[in-house]
């Protein structure tokens, strides 16, 4: 799924987001992976001075409190989707 369709599911609630959708989000808005420690996964962004850790769910889910956390980092830091890797992508 293309970054921009996840934008706009991430910002319709949150909710029903798979997490592998919100590490190709997180990574859309430039955030990179730090470290992986068990199920949780930290990402840094050159422009974020906070780190930004996620996991899954039990289900494989996003939790919708840490998709709301991106979508404050995103906003308060002006930060943009990087289309560049969509190209090859299927909608």
């Amino acid at each position: 799924m293309k970054a921009r369709k996840l934008l706009q599911k991430a910002t319709s609630g949150g909710k029903n987001l798979r997490f592998d959708d919100l590490i190709k989000l997180s990574e859309a808005f430039g955030f990179a992976l730090k470290r992986i420690t068990g199920s949780h996964h930290t990402f840094k962004h050159p422009a974020v001075p906070a780190l930004l850790s996620i996991q899954p769910d039990n289900s494989g889910q996003a939790k919708s409190y840490q998709v709301k956390q991106l979508l404050k980092l995103v906003e308060e830091y002006n930060l943009t989707i990087d289309d560049s890797g969509d190209e090859g992508e299927k909608a």
